[in-house]
């Protein structure tokens, strides 16, 4: 039977109970409204009828004021008990009733007549009373069977009614309540899970088909277990054999894993992470603290977070020293199977040991720097002997001779050049970048850089047009770090620049900030190339010379310099993608609060 026919069962079993009692109820209101009316009808309408009688009786016999209306009255009364003769002796009563009234109509007004006619009013009002009594017993009895009916049945539909409450919403509510609970097991991955309804209805084939299913995914689950333990493993032994230290967290910030390297530059054992909250361990460890900084902060995206760390690194069979790690965080997501979006499955931390490339960098950076220093001692004195030659009074030199002391001026000023970007560069890769930071007039940077370069301009026919009003506010910038910047914007920007064109110089105040802007309406940069161009060593391709095809000359650091000097005197720089006839670059400097406040 299916689920529907039981509830239709169900609700027909209510339905027949219902007019079960409603029957029983109305089958004895019934029987007691008759009981009633019998006695309304058959008895108290004949006693009122035997008090009439009495009444006219009375107007008839009383010797002092006769009635006339008494005997009409009296044949009334008595013609309508001969038409309601109901019980057993009332109809003889009557007969021998109408035969004295006749006597005493006839006009026998004896005693004995009138005695004989009380006597048969007596008798019929004994018979209806005791037929009253009679009835009122019966229908006592009437109402006693209907109470104990109703009782027995009331009680009998009460009980089966109770069990059915109890009973049939259990007989729903569980099988749904046992396959939500499997529902929930297998969920769990608890594929072990059976439900067990024994029913032909609906509810069993449910079972029954998730118990098969159930069966399937178990199946399935151990077929593929020990191949899932078995990468497992390999995993674990991928990462304590790799070099770099790894730390893994669930998306709780719990500690999953953590290899031998990772725990080494810890300096805590293994057993004392494994499953710790990670915040917890970072109260009372430095390294994790930075570590997790990225993930507590909201800031570990799907992208990796790189930085570099100074740790020490007791080691394993060499002594400890301070090394240099790159910082790599990582975010994990994981697509379950059946949805769409990913979700957050934990994070990984790397720490990579860079610290054989970092000395190899360092010992580049100190060799740039000694051999720059080195060379510009000599380059300097070569400069000053051509100065020397140059001078008419060491001897007069022929137009050739002119021609190649100025071609070796120009080699050794590149050199130069060269030496002292070189230098610079050291400067920056070793972190001793020396400033002098105090107030500078804007007017001035801009002033020393085109007045630097006006003569190089002026050869390619240039015109420079600047806009730098005396009244912008000072600057807080070491002046010959920012000066050397825009010489180098400059400069750029008059080596790619075609002859006979303009390159303009602003410097205007943007917020809490002065900007120096430099436009040329060269080549330009390329929109693949725009996001490289403060890159150490990056040099655009494509951009030519003196339409030789030979490329322009240029060392790569300049604007890579530039980036370092100006965000190290907490400045802006950056290249405007707007720009598409040629190029423009600016810096910003940040203004002298402290002035400004004062003049306020």
């Amino acid at each position: 039977m299916t689920i529907k026919s039981k509830i239709a069962a169900a609700l027909a079993f209510m339905f027949a109970i219902v007019i079960t009692l409603g029957g029983l109820g109305a089958y004895y209101l019934n029987e007691l409204s008759n009981d009633s009316q019998a006695i309304l009808k058959d008895n108290y309408i004949s006693l009122e009828y035997a008090s009439n009688m009495q009444k006219a009786l009375a107007m008839i016999t009383n010797p002092v004021e006769k009635d006339p209306e008494g005997i009409p009255e009296f044949d009334r009364n008595l013609k309508k008990q001969e038409a309601n003769v109901t019980e057993v002796g009332e109809k003889e009563a009557t007969v021998k009733l109408r035969q004295e009234f006749s006597r005493l109509r006839s006009g026998a007004n004896d005693p004995l007549v009138i005695a004989h006619v009380q006597q048969q009013l007596f008798t019929l009002d004994d018979l209806n009373r005791q037929a009253i009594v009679r009835k009122n017993e019966v229908a006592k009895q009437t109402a006693k069977d209907a109470l104990s009916w109703l009782a027995v049945v009331g009680t009998v539909c009460f009980l089966v009614l109770f069990s059915f409450i109890i009973n049939f919403p259990g007989y729903v509510a569980n099988p749904v309540r046992e396959l939500t609970r499997g529902i929930k097991q297998v969920a769990k991955r608890n594929f072990e899970e059976r439900l067990h309804i024994d029913s032909s209805d609906e509810f069993g084939d449910l079972a029954r088909s998730f118990n098969s299913m159930a069966q399937k995914l178990d199946e399935y689950e151990h077929s593929n277990l020990a191949r899932v333990l078995f990468e497992k493993r390999r995993i674990d032994t991928l990462i304590r054999i790799m070099s770099e230290g790894i730390v893994g967290m669930d998306e709780n910030k719990r500690i999953l894993f953590a290899n031998p390297v990772a725990c080494r530059l810890l300096g805590v054992q293994e057993s004392q992470l494994l499953g710790q909250y990670a915040p917890d361990v970072a109260a009372s460890n430095d390294l994790m603290r930075t570590l997790i900084q990225d993930v507590m902060t909201g800031n570990a995206t799907e992208s990796e977070r790189n930085g570099f760390l100074k740790i020490y690194d007791q080691g394993v069979d060499e002594p400890g020293k301070e090394s240099y790690f790159n910082r790599r965080t990582h975010t994990v997501e994981v697509t379950r199977t059946g949805e769409e979006q990913p979700q957050l499955a934990g994070y990984v931390m790397v720490l990579e040991n860079i610290t054989p490339y970092k000395e190899l960098d360092l010992a580049k950076t100190n060799f740039i720097a000694t051999i720059s220093h080195e060379l510009k001692t000599p380059l300097s004195s070569s400069k000053m002997s051509l100065k020397l030659l140059e001078d008419s009074r060491v001897g007069e030199l022929n137009d050739e001779q002119k021609a190649l002391l100025a071609n070796v001026g120009d080699d050794i000023n590149r050199l130069l050049n060269l030496t002292g970007e070189l230098l610079n560069m050291a400067q920056v890769e070793s972190g001793q970048i020396q400033l002098n930071i105090q107030p500078v007039a804007p007017a001035d940077i801009v002033n020393y850089a085109t007045n630097a370069l006006r003569v190089a301009a002026e050869n390619k026919h240039i015109s420079l047009a600047v806009k730098a009003p005396e009244t912008l506010t000072v600057v807080l910038a070491d002046p010959d770090k920012a000066s050397w910047v825009l010489v180098n914007f400059l400069s750029n920007a008059i080596r790619h620049s075609p002859a006979d064109g303009v390159i303009e110089i602003e410097a205007r105040q943007v917020d809490a900030f002065v900007e120096f802007r430099v436009r040329d309406h060269g080549s330009g940069i390329r929109p693949e190339h725009q996001n490289r161009v403060f890159d150490r060593y990056f040099k655009a391709p494509g951009i030519t010379g003196n339409g030789n095809g030979s490329t322009l000359g240029g060392t790569g650091l300049g604007l890579a310099i530039s980036s370092e000097f100006i965000q190290s005197m907490n400045g802006q720089i950056g290249l405007d993608t707007t720009v598409t006839d040629g190029a423009a670059f600016f810096f910003r400097l940040p203004i002298d609060q402290e002035l400004v406040n004062t003049r306020r």
